[in-house]
């Protein structure tokens, strides 16, 4: 009698354990199913955030060509004298997403003045040169590279920015430079550069840059091969015009070249060059040049370069 009540309660046991392994089991299974549906879900969330800002990308892309497009008409924005802004960045983070001119002060400059500020490719770049159509001349002075010169009013204004003005811009922090270049063929390409510096004018405006990524090739910084680097890079060099030769040539580069840059021996881009209609002929490569796109003898049709903060995080409110 006790070995059967002792049996029946081992099989009881046995009963109880095997429920509670297949309970276990089942409850383990229904976990792993949920953490797949969650998983998939999060991943159907991300493609569709992803998606959204590829959207928001290009029309943001699309409303900056149809600025380009609008010629002469004046995009001046008014934004009072509450604050002043040290760049476009700080702009872009106070709620104001429209591409246009706007006024800035950089911490160390004397005096506000008008600049460009894209407010696409993620918003907040501060444009410093601009060629959309050879309506002005790149091909000028020390002083006038100084202080800048051009159009800071029409939707497709030609303009430099002013050696002195993008020196006190580079001097706040960080930047980030982006170059977008566009062919008569209607194609575009970009190179973006870390670490974009512009010292002051006792040391020529030299101009420093980083690591390259991007779509054109690295013609400013000469890494497209590393035995022509030593007379191709612009990295380092001093800022020469026609009247002021500060180059590694043995003749004079921005008198040949015709125009204000950081010439080396002497380019593999000359963005301030000669405004030509793609192809051209010439005595030298002094047309709108970015080597390693369309080589020496093609001139672009538009040239933006402009610049960001490296640690800057849009305000999406």
């Amino acid at each position: 009698m006790i070995l059967a009540s002792g049996m029946l309660n081992m099989k009881i046991a046995q009963f109880i354990i095997i429920t509670l392994c297949t309970l276990s089991a089942t409850c383990m299974e229904s976990c792993l199913q949920e953490q797949l549906r969650l998983k998939g879900q999060v991943r159907l969330l991300e493609l569709q955030v992803k998606l959204q800002q590829i959207k928001i990308q290009n029309l943001l892309q699309e409303r900056e060509l149809q600025l380009m497009d609008r010629g002469d008409e004046q995009i001046v924005i008014d934004l009072g004298d509450k604050r002043s802004y040290a760049d476009c960045a700080e702009i872009y983070n106070e709620g104001h997403k429209r591409s246009g001119f706007y006024k800035i002060k950089p911490i160390q400059s004397t005096s506000p003045f008008s600049v460009f500020c894209d407010m696409s490719e993620g918003g907040g770049w501060t444009v410093f040169q601009r060629r959309s159509g050879g309506i002005e001349n790149f091909n000028r002075n020390w002083t006038d590279y100084k202080n800048g010169f051009g159009d800071f009013v029409s939707a497709k204004g030609e303009y430099w920015i002013g050696n002195d003005n993008l020196h006190c811009l580079t001097l706040q922090g960080d930047y980030t430079l982006r170059i977008d270049l566009l062919d008569f063929e209607g194609q575009r390409r970009f190179a973006q550069y870390k670490s974009f510096k512009v010292d002051d004018e006792q040391s020529s405006y030299q101009m420093s840059c980083g690591d390259y990524t991007g779509t054109a090739g690295d013609s400013l910084a000469g890494g497209f091969n590393a035995e022509v680097e030593w007379w191709a890079s612009h990295n380092g060099m001093k800022f020469s015009t026609r009247d002021r030769d500060n180059d590694n040539y043995e003749g004079h580069c921005a008198e040949e070249d015709k125009g204000g840059w950081w010439y080396n021996r002497c380019h593999s881009a000359n963005l301030n060059g000669l405004y030509y209609k793609g192809p051209y002929t010439s005595q030298t490569d002094d047309g709108i040049v970015w080597y390693t796109w369309h080589g020496w003898w093609y001139s672009l049709k538009y040239v933006a370069m402009k610049i960001r903060p490296a640690n800057f995080e849009p305000n999406v409110v």
